[in-house]
């Protein structure tokens, strides 16, 4: 009789980590739900109580990460077979009108969450667990009024395609999750002129079931790419000279 697989989910309690939490919830998984607002994670737990952990975790702070893993894997043979670095934060608008504390938060859950995510998850992922961080279309080239987000996305993929060369020898798959924008709270009120230009066609469940997919991947293909337009402007960024490349990101940021 095979084991229970087992996923860890950071940022779960809403948009994108709450869709994925359901959807492996529905397969049979044991899902560890964790995030800051513990609400959110309440009413997660109110409607798929079985095969579900959850637990507080802000994603800045080690100690926490290391209670949150250690509480998971204690309820699976002290195994992780999926780690989904989920959890992000956005600030939107040309830099010089942000604080920059505000800025600064934002590099430090995403790039700085995911890092220790991975770091102190590692003594848990056995030979055959994935790693899955999130990343973004943004990470494809530097995009006006999201540039902190967008830096943040860029150390996410550098990160990950580091840590898929390191850990090939343990075993251990690392990829990243690349949408456009996703109907998410996230996005509300965003003030960014792509995503005026390019709307909002992604949902919560659509990266979900892309996240599935990467868990069952047997391959080397590192970065997964959601959506038709995320496709197209991977593949225009790769053909494109840097000239025609900045000047359709001009146009698509207005």
């Amino acid at each position: 009789m095979s084991e229970q697989k087992s996923i860890f989910i950071s940022g779960a309690a809403a948009g994108i980590g709450k869709a994925t939490a359901e959807h492996f919830l529905a397969q049979g998984w044991l899902v560890g739900a964790y995030d800051i607002d513990q609400q959110g994670l309440q009413q997660l737990a109110s409607a798929h109580g079985s095969n579900l952990v959850i637990g507080d975790l802000d994603v800045t702070d080690n100690d926490a990460w290391q209670r949150a893993l250690a509480e998971f894997a204690s309820k699976n043979n002290q195994r992780i077979d999926v780690l989904f670095n989920n959890a992000g934060v956005l600030v939107s608008g040309p830099v010089d009108s942000l604080p920059l504390a505000s800025q600064q938060n934002v590099l430090n859950i995403n790039v700085n969450g995911v890092l220790a995510g991975c770091y102190l998850a590692l003594p848990y992922l056995k030979p055959g667990a994935r790693v899955i961080n999130m990343s973004s279309a943004s990470a494809l080239y530097g995009q006006p009024s999201l540039a902190v987000y967008s830096a943040s996305k860029f150390a996410v993929r550098a990160l990950t395609e580091a840590l898929s060369l390191e850990w090939e020898t343990k075993g251990i798959q690392v990829m990243d999750v690349m949408p456009l924008f996703v109907q998410t709270n996230m996005v509300t009120d965003m003030n960014a002129g792509s995503i005026g230009r390019l709307g909002v066609r992604l949902t919560p469940q659509d990266v979900a079931k892309t996240v599935w997919m990467m868990a069952h991947y047997q391959g080397n293909k590192v970065h997964w790419l959601v959506g038709t337009q995320t496709k197209l402007m991977a593949f225009a960024s790769k053909i494109s000279p840097d000239w025609l490349l900045r000047l359709s990101n001009k146009w698509i940021t207005r």
